[in-house]
């Protein structure tokens, strides 16, 4: 049984000296797909190159990471908008907010993820999306906030590194969003373990966010793709459900969100 991580980096300079042994064993745990998405425009020719070497495998989004936005953030989205009319590309990503760290660029953030949410619409394309709050701001409730208030047609994707409420969860859902759970699911005091079983698998995709956010027993170590099948394991104890039943929902949940253009893939995953 096939299993699909939707958010990798491992494009990332961590990779670099193992990158093949990475994607060996990531197929050797029935890992078919790696969808990888984009930072800011440094991070493109590394991302590109890998979706060139394997393009059945390693599926690029094109996007700016809300915590790369700074004074430069209008060459930054040029360089998104070049890509997407130039490239195809499987989704708009890594978008959203990012109160976290620093909070100078706010308003620029917002800028950017509306302009992105609005692109993504327009090439009916899903996108990955960062929700980190900080700073007395719930940076979820706003980023959904925006997405009812531009009511755009074609608008769907994954809320990546899904680590909020029930009801935030139930809103994403009802924003016809996917829910990313990734190793946060099997941290002691993660809390989306006691979310999780009020959600139906339907709206549940897997993810690793590699290298960050290692699942246990490596928390705290670089997180590679090859450790989806902890994650799937994990939902599937939380649940009380079987491994495969895990494998077999979320892979078709995250299939489901493939662009037309990415259509020759489906009859590869079984």
């Amino acid at each position: 049984m096939t299993l699909i991580d939707t958010h990798a980096h491992i494009y990332d300079q961590q990779f670099i000296a193992d990158q093949k042994a990475m994607l060996d064993r990531a197929e050797m745990q029935q890992i078919s797909q790696i969808w990888m998405p984009n930072c800011a425009r440094e991070t493109v020719s590394g991302m590109m190159a890998l979706a060139d070497q394997y393009p059945d495998r390693c599926l690029p989004m094109m996007g700016l990471h809300p915590a790369y936005v700074n004074d430069t953030f209008e060459q930054e989205l040029a360089t998104v908008d070049d890509q997407l009319n130039r490239h195809a590309f499987m989704a708009v990503g890594e978008i959203g907010l990012d109160f976290y760290w620093d909070m100078t660029y706010v308003d620029q953030q917002f800028i950017a993820f509306d302009t992105q949410l609005r692109w993504a619409s327009e090439q009916k394309l899903p996108v990955s999306m960062h929700t980190r709050s900080g700073h007395d701001r719930n940076s979820f409730a706003e980023a959904a906030d925006l997405i009812e208030k531009l009511a755009l047609p074609n608008l769907t994707g994954i809320f990546h590194c899904f680590v909020g409420t029930l009801d935030e969860a139930n809103r994403a859902i009802e924003l016809g969003f996917k829910l990313g759970i990734g190793g946060v699911a099997t941290f002691k005091n993660g809390g989306i373990d006691k979310v999780l079983p009020h959600i139906s698998l339907e709206h549940l995709v897997l993810e690793t966010d590699a290298p960050y956010l290692a699942p246990v027993p490596y928390r705290g170590k670089r997180n590679e793709p090859a450790y989806l099948q902890l994650i799937a394991q994990r939902i599937a104890d939380i649940k009380q459900l079987s491994f495969d039943e895990v494998a077999r929902h979320t892979t078709a949940n995250a299939l489901s969100l493939l662009p037309t253009l990415y259509a020759n893939l489906l009859p590869s995953i079984d």
